[in-house]
């Protein structure tokens, strides 16, 4: 049976959990046939399949990043998409697969960054994270991403502040530390107290790696 058929959408669903629960399937069972027939349906004449096998998509990619490294091209494809919820879709699966595909999205940090100019918050949220992933990966790429990611903390939106720096956490050095942490206390006059919780717990964080 196609896996098709177990998406939300055929199942007349309006819920995830179809989804949620095929993913987890073919992740376990480690399914490259239905892994594969899910990332040929992202270009699926049926919008409704589409939406479907990109939450497959990424969920396995939670599970199993390797298991969707390969389709990488397919997700930065997506970033064009008209479709919105393909797009914030296509940058959250690139969130999964950064440690393991890092070299060919690097070699499109400008579509990753062109798409954040214009996207919607969850996009910018996972293309955030994706980022800092890829700078966590090598020195190379944390110079030429840490720059970014502090000039988006510097300038942001104050509510975004909390989970941004959470997400750049992953791309933080000894070499940089001091940056981020400036950055973080410039804008903490602007906090509301639970932001600024948040903000201090990074802050512990970082102490207690370093002691």
């Amino acid at each position: 049976m196609s896996v098709v058929n177990l998406l939300a959408s055929q199942l007349n669903r309006n819920d995830e959990a179809p989804n949620i629960e095929l993913a987890h399937e073919l992740a376990n069972e480690e399914n490259h046939i239905g892994i594969e027939e899910i990332i040929e349906n992202l270009s699926s004449k049926d919008k409704n399949i589409q939406q479907d096998c990109i939450k497959v998509a990424y969920e396995i990619g939670q599970v199993k990043p390797e298991l969707i490294g390969k389709y990488a091209l397919t997700f930065i494809e997506l970033l064009k998409s008209r479709n919105n919820r393909l797009v914030w879709g296509g940058m959250t699966a690139l969130a999964t697969i950064a440690e393991v595909a890092s070299e060919i999205i690097m070699a499109h940090l400008d579509t990753l960054k062109s798409t954040m100019k214009i996207g919607s918050v969850i996009t910018i949220d996972k293309g955030i994270l994706t980022l800092a992933k890829l700078a966590a990966v090598s020195k190379e790429n944390n110079d030429t991403i840490f720059p970014f990611l502090l000039h988006h903390l510097e300038n942001c939106r104050t509510k975004e502040i909390p989970q941004h720096s959470e997400s750049t956490l992953f791309a933080v050095t000894d070499v940089n530390k001091e940056k981020f942490l400036n950055v973080l206390r410039k804008r903490e006059k602007y906090l509301t107290a639970s932001q600024l919780k948040r903000i201090k717990k990074i802050y512990k964080i970082l102490e207690a790696i370093e002691a």
